[in-house]
């Protein structure tokens, strides 16, 4: 008996090595045949954009800084001689980042792919997905990428040069005085000098330690049967995971050397703000003490750092609340703001993982993405039965080429949409956002990452605001007007939706603070990666669901005029 088991066990262990070898081997024929193709097309579409678009961007932004009155003129003129020195960091960095992106992609998701396909439970759907997955897919995905990377070149960035012109000057201007120009100059160039070799050689000299200690915690969870090792579905993943580890520290290493191109230039900046050249001086010192101390941090190393650390801020520099990202929700239903976070450096964490199972119960971005688009276009239908908005009104939308253009479709539908969102919230008593489906998107199992903390706290405190006002159903359809039609007031007397115009002068002015808060989000959210692209197709088949709405309609119309007739 004793004989049989281990025999079965050691065909299960041959099982498990011939697969994985045969599933590394197909991935990288995959990637071989498919990966110069999907490269190709990532690089020479994201290039493209980068050279097509770059005239159009020096024009912008110039014409931004030439209006903008935040800054005087001694300020935009050092901004403009600095403008090149920008551009030029910006075409390399763009075109390197988009070679190696392109690269990493075309050549590894088919490989990603093929792992994958070891979560069917059926042994033939395994074989088919091992085969079929990252081939046609691998391709499409760098045409999806290359188009999400123009909406961000062509939409997002003009739109954020737009609100930068057309936003309230501050009382304060920033300005600048000639004395501080060669300051800010000679300590931006010593920032590069410092920061650039030390964080590379930091990055270097630590990477043996990054290798092995995640070789180490993976092979651990391997053996204990942890983290990603607890299902045997996700077994060959893992296992990938380990063989590509030594590219992650490599890439790393790349990208430390990036980050400390802009923390080298952010010296500059703190000369500017602390009108000081010796805390530009003191800033390169302690930004290498911090990197130091965060590597080891998260490397488990020896706490500190052998670099001094002195204090280069003379005062704090205030964060606006919708930057607080620390924010938990703490007895009573108050927020409470830990301190700032070390800044990112880039470095993969080697802490202990979770398994596939505890990860499930975490709500995914693009869960989020996908239950706010379905929530426009049920939305959008409805007031499509309803005539409130027209196919008119999306055709404008979709051959809109500012943001001032379709904006009722643009801005009007999401914040619609988004209102009903957070009432429903608060009419269940939801600790967070209730979305489709009844997902609850809480502090707990929320997205985390920084894109998300920037979106995700500002709306709860939205939420609560909101929620204490208690508006009335008047005063909620009142809301929905506003945010649907904005200054369209014709468009608002013609919609009789039983609608009360506040009285109160202070009621008024609390609902209008929501609605300009509630705009302003989902401007911004209009500005994040893959949103356009989403809404392009929530808006497409907005449009082909009036078309077969009207050709329904239409034969029933004659059908009862023939009957009349008669």
């Amino acid at each position: 008996m004793d004989l049989s088991q281990t025999g079965s066990a050691g065909l299960k262990a041959l099982y498990v090595v011939f697969a994985f070898c045969s599933a590394l081997f197909l991935g990288f024929l995959k990637g071989i045949l498919v990966g110069p193709v999907s490269a190709l097309i990532m690089i020479i579409g994201n290039v493209g954009i980068i050279l097509g678009l770059f005239p159009a961007h020096v024009a912008w932004t110039i014409y931004t800084l030439i209006k903008i009155d935040r800054f005087d003129v001694p300020l935009k003129v050092a901004i403009l001689f600095g403008l090149p020195a920008l551009f030029g960091i910006w075409l390399g960095l763009s075109i390197a980042g988009s070679v190696l992106v392109g690269l990493g992609y075309g050549f590894f998701t088919p490989w990603v792919s093929t792992f994958e396909a070891f979560r069917h439970g059926n042994e033939l759907k395994k074989f088919k997905h091992c085969v079929m997955d990252g081939t046609w897919g691998t391709v499409k995905g760098s045409c999806t990428v290359v188009r999400d990377f123009a909406d961000i070149c062509y939409h997002s960035y003009p739109l954020y040069l737009k609100e930068l012109r057309e936003s309230p000057a501050s009382e304060e201007v920033k300005t600048l005085r000639l004395i501080h120009v060669p300051a800010c100059i000679l300590v931006g160039v010593l920032g590069l000098m410092v920061e650039i070799p030390l964080y590379t050689a930091i990055a270097v000299v630590k990477s043996p330690y990054m290798l092995f200690k995640g070789w180490y915690r993976l092979i651990h969870d391997l053996i204990s049967r942890e983290g990603p090792f607890l299902e045997v579905a996700c077994i060959p993943i893992a296992g990938l995971t380990i063989l590509m580890w030594p590219i992650v520290v490599i890439g790393s290493i790349l990208l430390t050397v990036v980050s400390s191109i802009f923390v080298g230039l952010y010296a500059a900046v703190v000369v500017y703000q602390e009108r000081s050249f010796k805390r530009g001086v003191i800033y390169v010192i302690a930004m290498v003490a911090e990197f130091d101390e965060y590597t080891n941090d998260w490397l488990y190393l020896r706490e500190g750092t052998i670099f001094p650390k002195p204090h280069y801020r003379k005062r704090v520099v205030s964060q606006p609340s919708e930057l607080s990202v620390r924010g938990r929700v703490a007895a009573g239903g108050k927020l409470s703001f830990a301190p700032m976070e070390a800044p990112a450096m880039h470095m993969p964490s080697v802490a202990n993982s979770r398994s596939v199972r505890e990860a499930i119960h975490e709500v995914k971005m693009v869960q989020i993405w996908g239950h706010m688009m379905r929530s426009c276009e049920l939305r959008a239908k409805q007031l499509l039965d309803a005539e409130v908005i027209t196919p008119s009104d999306l055709y404008e939308w979709l051959n809109s080429e500012n943001s001032n253009e379709g904006c009722i479709i643009g801005v009007g539908l999401p914040c619609y949409s988004f209102l009903h969102t957070l009432l429903c919230s608060i009419r269940s008593n939801s600790a967070g956002l209730l979305l489709l489906d009844d997902v609850e998107v809480t502090y707990l199992n929320r997205p985390h990452d920084k894109l998300m903390d920037w979106f995700f706290n500002p709306i709860m405190v939205l939420k609560e605001q909101v929620k204490v006002i208690k508006l009335e159903e008047g005063e909620v359809r009142f809301l929905e007007k506003v945010l649907l039609f904005r200054s369209n007031t014709q468009r608002m007397e013609a919609w009789d939706n039983g609608s009360l115009i506040p009285q109160d002068a202070l009621r008024a002015a609390q609902i209008e603070g929501i609605s300009r808060r509630m705009i302003g989000m989902m401007r911004g959210v209009s500005k994040f990666p893959t949103y356009r692209r989403r809404f392009h197709q929530v808006v497409k088949n907005l449009i082909t669901y009036s078309i077969q709405k009207e050709s329904t309609v239409a034969p029933s119309s004659i059908k009862s005029t023939s009957i009349e007739d008669v």
